[in-house]
């Protein structure tokens, strides 16, 4: 049986969650999966709640909706707050530590915690902190290659925008090289 990934990724509008969420299911089709996205938004987009649930699998999907995620990321601390019990055993809750400063270990589950905002500020890679918990998803996870997640953020980003691309990557290069021990 192949496995299937099931990912939440939560925070307020703006923070950048929507587009971590497209660069992981852009990564999923390069690499000729099936996937979902499904976004949610609460009532305003910029400083609302904004959540987007992902499967990547080998199958078809039988639901976009992810109701027990193995990975969770939680972006501030309501969704930390909203979705941490629904994380399966041996599942992964990863969470900004500048945001989501209110956390406690679950057995069963790993959590780490990533200070990406202050990773992004120190970098030169202000409002980035979402590329950098992308590449602490994909190592921790083992849901796609890396190189594929590349290739998702040069897809993914516009030629008008062209000047986005090489912090973007080594936002993601950044993140996938967070070690938490």
């Amino acid at each position: 049986m192949s496995k299937v990934y099931n990912l939440l990724l939560a925070g307020f509008g703006g923070q950048g969650v929507l587009f971590a969420a497209k660069l992981l299911s852009y990564g999923g089709l390069i690499e000729g999966r099936e996937v979902s996205w499904l976004p949610s938004y609460g009532p305003e987009m910029r400083g609302g709640t904004a959540n987007c649930s992902v499967v990547l699998s080998e199958e078809p999907i039988g639901s976009p909706l992810v109701l027990e995620p193995d990975v969770l990321l939680a972006m501030n601390q309501p969704s930390y707050d909203k979705f941490k019990d629904d994380v399966v055993e041996g599942g992964v809750i990863i969470v900004d530590q500048m945001l989501v400063p209110d956390v406690q270990e679950r057995e069963g589950v790993r959590l780490i915690k990533v200070p990406a905002t202050t990773m992004a500020e120190d970098n030169d890679l202000k409002g980035l902190a979402n590329v950098i918990l992308t590449g602490v998803i994909v190592k921790e996870s083992g849901c796609l290659d890396i190189k594929d997640v590349e290739a998702a953020i040069k897809k993914s980003i516009s030629e008008r925008k062209a000047h986005l691309l090489e912090p973007n990557i080594r936002a993601l290069k950044l993140g996938y090289e967070f070690n938490d021990a």
